[in-house]
């Protein structure tokens, strides 16, 4: 079994870049896996101040300096993997900060192993506390 921690999110090189020129133009951002309501399934990126995180959702981790949301339920569904935040040519999600640059954050994911998870289960997602 690993002793290494084990991260439930990570983002490509390509990813990393994007959210460092967001955070650039923007300053601190947050991420929030959306639901699958108005954008479908994706990461949504926005400025840390204009996004409330509320008390039914959890802290998976960060990428590129950024702290990554999603929901207390949808972790239900997702916990068994890793997610992997890339970023593709095509068009942000409407309220996504991305969106005007003509790329868009894309949730690709891997189930991780039995050693992974067992580090993880000894190791739980933070709950946020508002």
């Amino acid at each position: 079994m690993t002793t290494e921690e084990v991260a439930r999110v990570v983002a490509t090189p390509a990813a990393i870049e994007l959210v460092g020129k967001l955070r650039a133009e923007h300053g601190d951002v947050l991420f929030h896996q959306s639901g699958g309501c108005c954008d479908g399934s994706a990461p949504m990126c926005f400025p840390a101040g204009e996004f409330m995180v509320g008390t039914s959702d959890v802290k998976l981790g960060s990428i590129g300096g950024a702290p990554f949301y999603m929901s207390e339920s949808q972790f239900e569904y997702w916990q068994h993997t890793q997610l992997i935040i890339d970023c593709v040519p095509g068009n942000g999600g409407m309220f996504s900060l991305e969106r005007p640059t003509g790329l868009r954050f894309l949730t690709r994911s891997r189930l991780f192993d039995d050693a992974q998870s067992a580090w993880l289960e000894a190791h739980p997602v933070e709950r946020v506390h508002v």
